[in-house]
């Protein structure tokens, strides 16, 4: 079993930048891949970025160049850094594992979520 609670969230005018977390509890974090995924309203669940144990990462077209994503598997977090925020990235947030050393970019591979931490890009 695996705990996530996602924090950091805002509200931010475009071009600024924000940086969200996301906490695990339970055992053997560095044997989950871990994702960030986001949700518009009206939309469907998109793939963002994943990072597996061995830090091989991977971005979607729409964020890569502007967001970083990293993990710190002693403290059991997951941070997606963002820069040069759009009115595109506004949507909710969401943390993600899967209990495999694999990362991949389809949400339904992904078993432990967190609540979501809203972002929102407005001038």
């Amino acid at each position: 079993q695996m705990q996530l609670v996602e924090s950091g969230g805002g509200s931010v005018q475009p071009g600024d930048s924000l940086r969200i977390s996301c906490a695990a509890s339970g055992r053997s974090f560095k044997m989950h891949a871990m994702a960030w995924f986001r949700q518009a309203p009206g939309k469907e669940r998109e793939f963002v970025a994943s990072i597996n144990s061995s830090l091989i990462i991977s971005y979607s077209d729409s964020v890569k160049g502007r967001f970083t994503i990293s993990r710190d598997n002693s403290k059991q977090t997951t941070d997606l850094q963002m820069h040069d925020l759009k009115p595109e990235d506004t949507a909710v947030y969401y943390c993600a594992a899967r209990p495999d050393l694999v990362a991949t970019t389809a949400w339904r591979d992904y078993v432990y979520w967190g609540q979501g931490t809203q972002v929102t890009v407005s001038s």
